[in-house]
Protein backbone atom coordinates (compact mmCIF):
# COMPACT_ATOMS: atom_id res chain seq x y z
CA UNK A 1 0.00 0.00 0.00
CA UNK A 2 1.63 3.43 -1.31
CA UNK A 3 -0.74 6.22 -0.17
CA UNK A 4 -2.32 7.69 -3.54
CA UNK A 5 -0.89 11.41 -2.53
CA UNK A 6 3.20 10.11 -2.67
CA UNK A 7 4.82 11.06 -5.70
CA UNK A 8 8.74 10.58 -6.86
CA UNK A 9 10.30 14.00 -7.62
CA UNK A 10 14.02 14.73 -8.14
CA UNK A 11 15.47 16.65 -4.92
CA UNK A 12 17.65 18.72 -6.51
CA UNK A 13 20.37 17.68 -3.89
CA UNK A 14 20.00 13.93 -2.78
CA UNK A 15 18.61 12.70 -6.24
CA UNK A 16 14.98 11.51 -5.85
CA UNK A 17 12.96 11.62 -3.25
CA UNK A 18 9.10 10.63 -1.35
CA UNK A 19 6.69 14.06 -1.86
CA UNK A 20 3.55 13.97 -1.47
CA UNK A 21 0.78 16.47 -3.09
CA UNK A 22 -1.62 16.66 -0.07
CA UNK A 23 -1.49 17.34 3.45
CA UNK A 24 -1.30 14.08 5.44
CA UNK A 25 -2.22 14.09 9.45
CA UNK A 26 0.51 13.15 11.78
CA UNK A 27 0.79 9.63 12.76
CA UNK A 28 -0.94 8.46 9.51
CA UNK A 29 0.69 5.23 7.36
CA UNK A 30 1.53 6.33 4.45
CA UNK A 31 3.36 3.20 3.01
CA UNK A 32 3.53 -0.27 3.83
CA UNK A 33 5.87 -2.52 1.75
CA UNK A 34 6.74 -6.40 2.06
CA UNK A 35 10.68 -6.86 2.07
CA UNK A 36 13.07 -10.15 0.90
CA UNK A 37 14.61 -11.13 3.91
CA UNK A 38 18.30 -12.57 3.38
CA UNK A 39 20.84 -14.64 5.50
CA UNK A 40 23.82 -13.52 6.84
CA UNK A 41 25.96 -14.75 4.13
CA UNK A 42 23.66 -12.90 1.52
CA UNK A 43 24.31 -9.99 3.88
CA UNK A 44 28.37 -10.25 3.40
CA UNK A 45 27.70 -9.96 -0.51
CA UNK A 46 25.15 -7.27 -0.68
CA UNK A 47 27.73 -4.97 1.72
CA UNK A 48 29.98 -5.20 -1.66
CA UNK A 49 27.30 -3.59 -3.80
CA UNK A 50 25.75 -0.80 -4.18
CA UNK A 51 22.38 -2.48 -2.43
CA UNK A 52 24.53 -2.06 1.19
CA UNK A 53 23.10 1.35 1.12
CA UNK A 54 19.28 0.33 0.15
CA UNK A 55 18.72 -2.67 2.90
CA UNK A 56 17.69 -2.66 6.25
CA UNK A 57 19.27 -4.73 9.16
CA UNK A 58 16.55 -7.78 9.93
CA UNK A 59 15.59 -10.10 12.64
CA UNK A 60 15.48 -10.03 16.28
CA UNK A 61 19.24 -10.10 16.05
CA UNK A 62 19.81 -7.86 13.36
CA UNK A 63 22.13 -10.59 11.47
CA UNK A 64 20.05 -10.98 8.91
CA UNK A 65 19.09 -7.96 6.13
CA UNK A 66 15.76 -7.43 3.92
CA UNK A 67 15.65 -5.63 0.87
CA UNK A 68 12.19 -3.31 0.84
CA UNK A 69 10.13 -2.85 -1.94
CA UNK A 70 7.78 -0.45 -2.96
CA UNK A 71 9.63 3.23 -2.42
CA UNK A 72 11.20 2.79 1.35
CA UNK A 73 14.56 2.98 -0.63
CA UNK A 74 13.48 5.78 -2.17
CA UNK A 75 12.90 7.96 1.23
CA UNK A 76 15.91 10.36 1.94
CA UNK A 77 17.24 10.12 5.37
CA UNK A 78 17.11 13.34 7.82
CA UNK A 79 18.25 13.58 11.18
CA UNK A 80 14.64 15.04 12.40
CA UNK A 81 12.73 13.05 9.56
CA UNK A 82 9.05 13.55 9.55
CA UNK A 83 8.01 10.32 8.70
CA UNK A 84 9.34 6.72 10.87
CA UNK A 85 10.00 2.95 9.64
CA UNK A 86 8.34 0.39 11.66
CA UNK A 87 10.05 -3.08 10.90
CA UNK A 88 7.21 -6.31 11.47
CA UNK A 89 8.89 -9.36 11.23
CA UNK A 90 5.71 -11.55 11.38
CA UNK A 91 4.37 -10.06 8.20
CA UNK A 92 7.87 -9.49 6.61
CA UNK A 93 6.75 -6.06 5.77
CA UNK A 94 8.37 -2.25 6.73
CA UNK A 95 5.52 0.67 7.22
CA UNK A 96 6.35 4.08 7.23
CA UNK A 97 4.35 6.71 9.35
CA UNK A 98 4.15 9.92 9.96
CA UNK A 99 5.21 11.93 12.96
CA UNK A 100 4.22 15.14 12.30
CA UNK A 101 1.60 17.07 9.72
CA UNK A 102 2.89 17.32 6.55
CA UNK A 103 2.12 19.98 3.99
CA UNK A 104 1.64 19.52 0.57
CA UNK A 105 4.69 19.26 -1.82
CA UNK A 106 6.71 18.63 1.13
CA UNK A 107 9.37 15.74 0.90
CA UNK A 108 8.71 13.00 3.38
CA UNK A 109 12.25 11.74 5.48
CA UNK A 110 12.81 8.74 7.51
CA UNK A 111 15.81 8.70 9.62
CA UNK A 112 18.14 5.67 8.89
CA UNK A 113 19.35 5.54 12.15
CA UNK A 114 16.18 3.72 13.09
CA UNK A 115 14.45 6.43 15.43
CA UNK A 116 13.11 9.48 14.13
CA UNK A 117 15.50 12.05 16.08
CA UNK A 118 18.49 9.79 16.39
CA UNK A 119 21.42 11.68 16.41
CA UNK A 120 23.46 8.52 15.51
CA UNK A 121 25.49 8.92 12.90
CA UNK A 122 24.84 7.05 9.60
CA UNK A 123 27.33 4.91 7.24
CA UNK A 124 28.04 7.50 4.84
CA UNK A 125 28.58 10.18 6.90
CA UNK A 126 30.86 8.44 8.87
CA UNK A 127 33.32 7.05 6.00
Amino acid sequence: MIAPCLYIAETGKMGKGVFTSAPITAGSVIEIAPVIVMPPKDRVLLDQTLLHDYIFEWGEEGTQCAMALGWIPIYNHAYRSNCEYEMDYATTSIQIRTVRAIEAGEELFINYGGSWDSDRPVWFEVL
